[in-house]
């Protein structure tokens, strides 16, 4: 029966292997190509391990103009937007979660609608109006265009696990003399640290990623980019400098990977397992 079911299962496995070659081959070839000398990187019979390694692209991404302001540009806006969305989420999950109030259910539709709009084709309308109140070539619009784009998700994401959390815990927290918030606080909020993972982890990825607000937002002030338009600086008069840009995108990728690997336990913990056992 187990060699049977190994047969049966093969083509999903090969299938998912697969699958993960096709996605991590573009990764794989990122970094290799950042050790590549040039005269290997433009060679007509590329490599796929690196023939002879070097560092002078990474040296010549970090000492390249704005490296440092850029990064700070990025983790600012990143960390603010995704900040501001978990506390402003946070609430509103609650109340839709735990309240029964007028409007409730379409408060939830429209939030699944901003979550399935393509946030593309507001990029004239947010460009308008930040220019009609002068708040073009600001970190802080970025922050705010960013915090909008992710709290949709945040709100469904923590919606569903507060509404796994049992409601009795926080009764039974109520009954021995908390508040409701206190109740929320001490009970319901550890439970939730899955999902806050979960939804930060999403906000990071999309904020630090993100490429076109940031280009059309920040035109005069160029201290004011951040590190995705960085990226598109490799360039000079004999076209674009493979070698640094896969270098730059290397380094640019490295946080994303850290906070992934830091938080991937947390999301795929369970999260009230152990809250009504005993």
């Amino acid at each position: 029966m187990s060699t049977r079911r190994t047969v049966r299962r093969l083509p999903l496995h090969l299938a998912a292997a697969l699958t993960i070659v096709i996605c991590l081959f573009p990764v794989y070839w990122m970094i290799t190509t950042s050790f590549k000398p040039n005269r290997d990187i433009q060679s007509e019979h590329p490599h796929l391990l690196p023939q002879t390694w070097t560092l002078d692209h990474f040296k010549r991404a970090i000492d390249a103009e704005g490296f440092g302001l850029f990064w700070r540009n990025s983790v600012l806006v990143t960390l603010g937007a995704v900040l501001l969305a978990l506390i402003v989420a946070l609430g509103a999950s609650f109340a839709v979660a735990r309240m029964r109030w007028r409007g409730r259910r379409q408060f939830m539709l429209m939030v699944f609608v901003a979550q399935m709009a393509p946030w593309e084709s507001l990029i004239i309308p947010v460009y308008i109006i930040s220019r009609d109140t002068d708040m073009l070539d600001r970190l802080p619009t970025l922050t705010l265009v960013y915090f909008m784009m992710t709290l949709p998700f945040t709100i469904v994401v923590l919606r569903g696990f507060i509404a796994t959390i049992p409601a009795e815990l926080e009764e039974s927290a109520q009954v021995d003399g908390c508040t409701r918030f206190g109740a929320f606080r001490h009970v319901a909020f550890p439970l939730l640290a899955p999902g806050l993972m979960a939804t930060l982890l999403f906000g990071y990825i999309t904020a630090w990623n993100e490429f076109a607000y940031a280009n059309f937002l920040i035109i005069k002030q160029q201290d004011h980019r951040t590190l995705p338009v960085w990226l598109s600086s490799f360039h000079n008069t004999f076209g674009t400098d493979w070698g640094a840009t896969m270098a730059a995108s290397t380094l640019f990728a490295l946080p994303a990977l850290a906070v992934f690997l830091l938080l991937q336990r947390h999301v795929t913990s369970g999260f009230a397992a152990g809250a009504v056992k005993g």
